[in-house]
């Protein structure tokens, strides 16, 4: 029997549905995908990066430079 991830969408993404990103925990990977896309690959790192990078996120460190 295989699991399939339970992918849930980002708080951070826009209603219109314009950028949806959506995650899906794996025990010590995070699976990230385009919600508009789902049949594409999509992306993972280790739970500890992820933790790192909504971290730099939520503090502003990462906002693009006009």
């Amino acid at each position: 029997m295989s699991l399939q991830p339970q992918w849930r969408k980002s708080s951070y993404s826009e209603d219109s549905g314009n950028a949806c990103v959506e995650i899906a925990e794996t025990g010590h990977v995070i699976a990230i995908r385009d919600s508009k896309h789902p049949e594409l690959p999509c992306a993972s790192v280790g739970r500890d990066a992820w933790t790192e990078f909504t971290g730099a996120l939520g503090t502003g460190r990462l906002r693009r430079k006009p």
